[in-house]
């Protein structure tokens, strides 16, 4: 797994049931399969590739780490994210 925010790299592994609490840019409380969209356009190092404001990302998977989200980006592929640039959405 790699950020496309910073190009930091670690193997992406499941977060255990610690009872930590990963919360999204505005306080609400991320679960795995959650909808959630970007809230700031991100930059994939190594690549032109943009992630873009707005870019709905759909059933997310909650992983340890700095980079706590697991996902598929539509156009991008598997990438993680950090929680604080997602912003949950209601379906």
């Amino acid at each position: 797994m790699i950020c496309p925010e910073c190009g930091h790299e670690w193997s992406g592994t499941a977060a255990s049931e610690t009872g930590v609490e990963i919360r999204d840019s505005v306080g609400n409380i991320l679960a795995d399969g959650d909808t959630v969209t970007v809230i700031k356009d991100l930059k994939l190092k190594g690549s032109s590739s943009v992630i873009k404001v707005g870019t709905k990302v759909r059933g997310i998977r909650l992983v340890e780490g700095d980079h706590d989200i697991d996902c598929k980006v539509p156009g991008i592929g598997q990438i993680a994210l950090k929680s604080q640039f997602v912003k949950k959405v209601s379906d």
